[in-house]
């Protein structure tokens, strides 16, 4: 990615490339107008990818995280929990 786009946010990109596809659906552009739209359009999707990859990795690191760590915690929780009600 070029320096621009990695400076760009999640939300940024997204609007851009809404507009840039909003612009190539409405027609009336020379074709080399067109060409350039499409190439920033698949630009701002790779940032938007990029973005996306990260919060996924982050969100999966986090589940991971918490089930190693709370893994016979949460278990004594639903265990204990039961035995209360019952009781």
């Amino acid at each position: 990615m070029t320096e621009t786009n990695t400076s760009l946010g999640y939300e940024q990109a997204r609007d851009e490339l809404i507009e840039v596809v909003r612009k190539l659906e409405a027609g009336g552009t020379s074709l080399e107008d067109s060409l350039a739209l499409w190439e920033r359009g698949e630009e701002l999707a790779q940032v938007c990818r990029h973005w996306l990859e990260g919060a996924r990795a982050r969100l999966d690191s986090a589940l991971a995280a918490r089930e190693a760590g709370a893994g016979g915690v949460d278990g004594a929780r639903e265990g204990g929990g039961g035995d209360e009600r019952d009781a």
